[in-house]
């Protein structure tokens, strides 16, 4: 068994219509999405999950059957968590429009949001989705430094515009890296020789001096802080700062991706990036920030925008209106009433210890990484760490989908089971998913 990238381009657990044992009322349903949505959409598992309706931790499909959720970060709170579901609907029927128009609510938002940060990010900005701002972010920093050169991971991901899709390498070989990216390794602690923050800032300070050579002058260090698609690092604690002064000094700023990390899955706190003892210059967030509702945006610095808006307007039809604030508002209602940061350190302890018991007893669990209710488990050949076995993860994902729990494969590789469940997974359901993994994991 050899440790080998997959073939550029596939996705992980992916559907082929060639395989799978599909009603004849899903069959159907796959056939129009063919038709109607056409070849660039992709389904989950070999056999695709005809879902209805969710619940909390759960998802039902058409036939009633229950599927543990330990996958979607998008539902953060929960699947339709009723007071959020309250907030949305009762701001929808009395107003809904865009920010250039004064109202209160998307104000409310704006500063109880800028509370969960350091002092020294004043500002925020409203889109619908982590992918348009992270390009926000990109078009800002580049008008502050006067710089086009951006940073990023080897398999990251951060979004689907022309501009950030250019910078998203897990997207595979179709899309193709904008001239001005440069690619660095994930900081993975088997696979870096010496200290991993020194390893991590020394690929920083390749990847600028090679931007340099070639006329190209830094703007950005872009990274998600809990390296997902990379196959999930969050340690040590601390590790990023010296990365963050090497961007600083070659001119340029730190933008940190807390689309996966954010909203307290980490359980240390409200953003993956206080781990690290830091704070950027811009901060990007997305999907949990409305469990579900299109809700995302950037916070930063104000000087870092003083020039993007002292000559670009910006304005975003949907991004910030009063029904995003309300549902937006809502979820931190929810975070903070239920306690939900203390329950991802908790319950992501329990988690992981459960994991690490299994991998004592199952030489094909190899190396767990986790912080909070974000964790990652690579699937491995028999008794080497560094043996990648994406075929094995990929039956593992199957089986589990077969036994009523749904989960997906992460990193380059596609060996890493990745584990986000929604903020609210008990104790109990940790137990449900370590038993349904023991058994899915027999070869």
């Amino acid at each position: 068994m050899t440790d080998r990238p997959m073939l550029s381009g596939q996705m992980p657990n992916a559907f082929d219509p060639a395989r799978g044992n599909l009603s004849a009322e899903d069959r159907d349903l796959v056939e129009r999405r063919a038709a109607a949505l056409g070849p660039a959409y992709r389904l989950f598992y070999e056999t695709p999950v005809h879902l209805v309706r969710g619940d909390g931790v759960w998802l039902y499909d058409a036939d009633g059957r229950a599927y543990l959720d330990t996958y979607n970060n998008v539902a953060s709170v929960g699947h339709c968590h009723p007071r959020v579901v309250a907030a949305m609907a009762e701001q929808a029927a009395v107003f809904a429009s865009h920010t250039r128009y004064l109202h209160d609510g998307i104000l409310r938002y704006a500063e109880r949001l800028l509370a969960y940060f350091p002092p020294a990010l004043g500002h925020v900005m409203f889109t619908c989705t982590g992918s348009e701002a992270n390009d926000l972010a990109l078009r800002i920093a580049q008008a502050h430094t006067g710089g086009t050169g951006v940073i990023v991971t080897e398999n990251a991901y951060h979004g689907v515009t022309h501009l950030i899709a250019g910078m998203s390498p897990s997207l595979g070989s179709g899309v193709t890296l904008g001239s001005q990216v440069r690619t660095i390794p994930a900081p993975d602690p088997l696979r870096c020789s010496g200290d991993v923050a020194e390893t991590f800032a020394s690929h920083v300070r390749t990847a600028i001096a090679d931007m340099q050579a070639q006329g190209i002058r830094p703007a950005a260090l872009l990274v998600d802080t809990i390296f997902s698609s990379d196959g999930v690092f969050a340690d040590p604690a601390g590790f990023l700062a010296l990365a963050v002064d090497e961007i600083r000094k070659a001119g340029g700023i730190f933008i940190a991706d807390e689309v996966q990390p954010g909203f307290g899955r980490t359980g240390t706190g409200m953003w993956g990036f206080a781990r690290h003892g830091v704070v950027p210059d811009m901060v990007t967030l997305g999907k949990p920030m409305g469990n579900g509702y299109p809700v995302a945006g950037v916070v930063m610095r104000p000087q870092v925008v003083e020039k993007f808006g002292a000559s670009a307007r910006y304005f975003n039809t949907f991004g910030g209106n009063a029904v995003a604030a309300a549902t937006a508002n809502a979820v931190l209602d929810v975070i903070e009433d239920e306690g939900l940061i203390d329950n991802a350190a908790t319950v992501g302890d329990h988690l992981r210890a459960g994991l690490d018991d299994l991998a004592s007893r199952d030489p094909s669990l190899g190396p767990i990484r986790a912080k909070g209710l974000f964790l990652g488990a690579e699937i491995v050949a028999v008794g080497d760490p560094l043996a990648s076995d994406h075929v094995h993860a990929g039956r593992v994902v199957n089986r589990l989908r077969e036994a009523g729990v749904l989960i997906s494969a992460t990193g380059p590789r596609a060996n890493v089971l990745k584990i986000r469940p929604p903020l609210t997974f008990s104790r109990d359901n940790a137990d449900l998913f370590l038993d349904r993994l023991a058994t899915a994991l027999k070869r």
